[in-house]
């Protein structure tokens, strides 16, 4: 895996460039053949939705979200460098705002673990 790309991935998803975090994860995720590759994949859906959302595309950012939050909700709490909790958690409360037409928390955050 390329760590470098990972890591500048997980910047601008902080920085809450999403499409642009999208586009860098998703050179990972081509290259990844291992148990990461879903995983991946997730963090690539949750960016997406979140350029959806920012686009005003409310539909594509609820459709991904759900898909997103179905595809990490095996991971443990500390996966992949990550510290998982908090994002779940805040992944829970964008799709509650969002199924219930509220407004919407602030961006979700990937936080690496020390």
């Amino acid at each position: 895996m390329n760590t470098e790309l990972y890591i500048r991935g997980l910047e601008l998803f902080n920085r809450s460039e999403f499409y642009e975090a999208h586009e860098v994860l998703e050179d990972v995720w081509h290259a990844e053949a291992g148990p990461h590759k879903l995983f991946l994949q997730g963090l690539i859906q949750v960016a997406v939705a979140l350029h959806h959302h920012s686009t005003g595309n409310i539909v594509g950012a609820r459709s991904l979200l759900r898909r997103a939050c179905r595809n990490l909700s095996s991971y443990p709490k500390n996966y992949f460098n990550l510290n998982l909790t908090q994002f779940h958690q805040s992944l829970g409360d964008w799709q509650d705002a969002l199924d219930g037409g509220r407004p919407v928390p602030s961006y979700p955050k990937l936080e690496t673990l020390p």
